[in-house]
């Protein structure tokens, strides 16, 4: 059994992440903005995190405080209320900073697809025809992403995310593949936190920008 801390475990994917953990025997602490006005859903009653708590992703202290005594984070926190290109790349040096002084190596963070490369080689976010009505946000977690890659760190990180978008009323399956960017592909919440709760328990890719599909 692992402790996991789960950042923006109040989201669709984080709560995701909580239930397939929960199912899985590990204890969980899930961080959101407001403790007393998070419900998780009807379907996670039983499987509700072992603890929940108020936290900011973009601080580094309150990190290293929540993160102590757990073995793996997961990050699949947004902030819509800050521009993109602010809240990412802060996220993503307050997560560095905190959890190597938590002592906590392992980062899996929940991605974007428009950050990932298709079989061909092209950004998914500049393949011709694909919609723009997102790119200040999709840039912004790209440039998060970047942050991790650019960093002299221990932390062993690793950003999955769906290989083109989110299937947002699929159901568990328990199935999934890697796969380059697609803008045509899907996958399942629960299918994407079977994914990360894979790498949890058997780390298996280290570094990169992992993009699933249902199987």
């Amino acid at each position: 059994m692992s402790a996991i801390v789960v950042f923006g475990a109040g989201g669709r994917a984080g709560r995701a992440v909580v239930r397939e953990a929960r199912e899985r025997g590990h204890r969980v602490t899930a961080v959101v903005r407001d403790p007393a006005a998070h419900v998780f859903p009807e379907e996670s009653r039983g499987l509700e995190p072992d603890e929940v708590v108020a936290g900011d992703v973009t601080d580094a202290d309150a990190i290293a405080r929540i993160a102590a005594g757990h073995d793996v984070a997961v990050n699949a926190a947004a902030d819509l209320a800050v521009p993109p290109m602010e809240f990412f790349p802060a996220a993503a040096r307050a997560l560095l900073g905190g959890l190597e002084r938590a002592g906590v190596l392992r980062l899996i963070a929940v991605g974007l697809a428009t950050g990932l490369r298709t079989a061909s080689g092209t950004l998914l976010i500049d393949t011709p025809g694909y919609p723009q009505e997102y790119r200040e946000f999709c840039l912004g977690h790209a440039a998060g992403d970047a942050v991790l890659r650019e960093a002299a760190t221990p932390l062993d990180w690793l950003v999955i995310s769906p290989s083109g978008d989110f299937d947002h009323d699929g159901a568990r399956t328990g199935r999934y593949r890697v796969a380059p960017a697609d803008a045509g592909s899907r996958i399942s919440y629960a299918d994407l936190a079977v994914a990360v709760l894979d790498e949890v328990e058997r780390p298996r890719h280290h570094r990169v920008h992992l993009g699933v599909e249902q199987a």
